[in-house]
C-alpha cells in the first residue's frame, strides 16, 4: 500500500467501527435504562405494532375485571335487601301464628296487626333500593324509561319469567342488566344478565301475582298498594299467602347466588388472560437485563478500542513526513 498523505483509509475505517460501536453502546445503554428492549419504533417495528394491540386489550381487560367485581358488589347489595325481606316475610308469618292463639283477644291482634303494618312500609322501602342510582328492583309493568337510562339500563324480556311453586307456575315480567365479561365488549363474547328482582311478583300475595307488593296504609280498614286495596289487619291473611312468597323470594335469592358464581368464574378466567396477555406482552416489550448488559460490555470494549485505533491510524500520515525528512 502507498503512502500518501491526502487521505487516510485506515483512520476512516477505524472511525466508522467507532461510530457503530458507540451507537450500540447508546442503544444498550437505552435498553437497561427504560427496561425496554423496543425504544423507539425503528428497533422493531412489527413488535411494536403487536405489543400496541396487546397492551390495549391487557387494559381491557383489566376493566371488563373492575366491572365484574362491581357487579358482584351490585348483586350482593341486591342479596342483602333480599335476605332482609325473607326476615320480615318469616316475621309475618310468626306474628300471624300467634295471631291466631285462641288465648289472644282482639286488642292482642291489633298490636300484632301494628307490626304487621310497619313491616310492610319497610318492605315497600326495601323495594326503593338503589347501587349507586341503580335501581335493584322493579316492579310488573315498567319500561326501561323508569329506570333511568338513555340508552336504556336495562332489558326487559318479552317472554317474562317463569316461577313454578307449590302454587303452580307462574308468569310475571322479567328484567335485567347485561353486563359484558368479554374484552372485546360483544355479546356473543360473552356477557352476563343480572337480574333485577321483580320485587312486586315476589311479594305478591295473590295465586297470579298481580296483586302488587306492599306499601303504606291508604285508609283505617285497608292499606293502597299501587291502586289495590289489602286488608291492614294481619288476621286477615292466610299463612300460606306468605310461604308463597317466601318461595319466590328464595327462588331468586338462587338465581342471584347463581350469577355471583358465575361472575366470580368469569373474573378468574379474565385473571387468568390478564396475567397471559402480560407475559405475550413483556416478551416483546419488555429488555433481557443479562443479556443487555453482557452487550453493552462487548460495546464498551469496542468503542474504547475503536477510540484508540482511530488515534494510531491518524498518526499513520507521520509516516511521510519522516520519509520527506
Amino acid at each position: 500500500m502507498p503512502i500518501v498523505v491526502n487521505s487516510n483509509v485506515t483512520a476512516t475505517t477505524a472511525s466508522f467501527n467507532l461510530s457503530h460501536a458507540n451507537d450500540a453502546l447508546r442503544k444498550s445503554l437505552a435498553r437497561l435504562s427504560s427496561g425496554k428492549r423496543i425504544v423507539s419504533p425503528a428497533d422493531d417495528a412489527g413488535g411494536m405494532a403487536v405489543a400496541y394491540k396487546l397492551n390495549s386489550a391487557l387494559k381491557r381487560t383489566e376493566a371488563v375485571r373492575q366491572n365484574i367485581q362491581n357487579g358482584i358488589s351490585y348483586l350482593q347489595v341486591q342479596d342483602g335487601a333480599l335476605e332482609i325481606s325473607g326476615k320480615i316475610l318469616s316475621r309475618i308469618t310468626e306474628l300471624r301464628t300467634m295471631a291466631m292463639d285462641v288465648t289472644k283477644n282482639s286488642s292482642d291482634i291489633e298490636n300484632y296487626s301494628k307490626e304487621f303494618v310497619e313491616l310492610q312500609s319497610q318492605l315497600n322501602q326495601i323495594r326503593q333500593q338503589k347501587f349507586n342510582g341503580m335501581s335493584l328492583f322493579a316492579v310488573s309493568g315498567m319500561s326501561s324509561s323508569d329506570f333511568g337510562g338513555n340508552p336504556p339500563q336495562i332489558n326487559i324480556n318479552p317472554d317474562g319469567g317463569s316461577y313454578s311453586g307449590n302454587g303452580g307456575t307462574l308468569t310475571y315480567d322479567k328484567y335485567s342488566r347485561t353486563l359484558y365479561t368479554a374484552e372485546s365488549g360483544v355479546a356473543k363474547d360473552g356477557s352476563i344478565s343480572l337480574n333485577v328482582v321483580n320485587l312486586q311478583f315476589v311479594l305478591s300475595l295473590g295465586a297470579s301475582g298481580d296483586l302488587g307488593g306492599f306499601n303504606n296504609p291508604g285508609s283505617s280498614d285497608t292499606i293502597a298498594v299501587n291502586g289495590t286495596s289489602f286488608l291492614r289487619d294481619i288476621e286477615d291473611f292466610d299463612i300460606s299467602l306468605f310461604t308463597r312468597a317466601i318461595e319466590k323470594l328464595a327462588d331468586l335469592r338462587a338465581e342471584n347466588g347463581a350469577e355471583q358464581n358465575r361472575l366470580s368464574m368469569a373474573s378468574d378466567l379474565l385473571a387468568l388472560n390478564q396475567t397471559n396477555l402480560e407475559a405475550a406482552h413483556g416478551r416483546i416489550m419488555d429488555a433481557d437485563i443479562a443479556l443487555e448488559s453482557t452487550r453493552m460490555a462487548r460495546q464498551n470494549v469496542l468503542v474504547q478500542a475503536s477510540a484508540s485505533m482511530v488515534a494510531q491510524a491518524n498518526q499513520l500520515t507521520g509516516i511521510a513526513l519522516t520519509v520527506l525528512g
